[in-house]
């Protein structure tokens, strides 16, 4: 990974306005004031900054992304299988971004087997990744996907895997903010309500733990 952050995964402040976008526009109508969020994987920080709730955790394996949480965003140096620092029970809702194909598939699982415990009775986990499906020209050049989904298998592998798809949105959003989409609020909000998806090549799933 040395290096990612400076070329594959540079800064850019189009993310954050994409983001802001995306909270104000979808994630907020989910998240409620009263909740536990934890970001798996939180990068730049760029969804968990602009959460409104009542705990903001962030983890990530990257030792440098604790510079980029706003204040109030609680920072866990590791990797996204090791929750043991976070009390069982705790989190309402969990969000990963761009995560899941850059871990194996045993690591994966891993991640899902710690999350269980730590979720609450209606917590919820909320995953938002490239759809090989559609983005199969694209999907290796980023050097550092080990691993292939798509909206069934990724379903699968979670429904495999102890949880159970509430929401699967096969197409979301483009791939990347370096898409010809512009990074402005409104628009993005109206690409978020159309049934058309023009450039979409990121899925998103929602699972909850099957309970016994």
């Amino acid at each position: 990974m040395s290096g990612y952050h400076d070329t594959r995964l540079a800064p850019d402040p189009r993310r954050d306005q994409v983001w802001k976008a995306l909270w104000r526009y979808y994630f907020r109508h989910r998240v409620m004031p009263s909740d536990r969020v934890l970001d798996l994987g939180s990068g730049y920080g760029d969804f968990i900054n602009n959460v409104v709730a009542a705990r903001r955790v962030a983890i990530d394996l990257w030792p440098g992304f604790a510079a980029h949480l706003d204040d109030g965003v609680e920072a866990i140096v590791g990797p996204a299988s090791d929750l043991s620092g976070i009390a069982d029970g705790s989190i309402d809702y969990a969000f990963a971004s761009n995560l899941f194909e850059h871990l194996t598939q045993r690591e994966f699982a891993d991640t899902l087997a710690g999350l269980r415990a730590k979720l609450s009775p209606n917590g919820s986990l909320t995953i938002l990744q490239p759809n090989y499906r559609y983005a199969y020209r694209e999907y290796f050049d980023d050097y550092t996907h080990v691993s292939i989904y798509s909206h069934i298998s990724l379903c699968d592998f979670l429904a495999a895997n102890g949880f159970e798809p509430v929401e699967v949105r096969p197409r979301f959003l483009p791939l990347t903010v370096k898409s010809r989409l512009p990074a402005w609020g409104p628009l993005i909000g109206l690409y978020l309500s159309s049934p058309l998806k023009p450039a979409s090549k990121q899925m998103l799933v929602r699972a909850r733990p099957r309970r016994p």
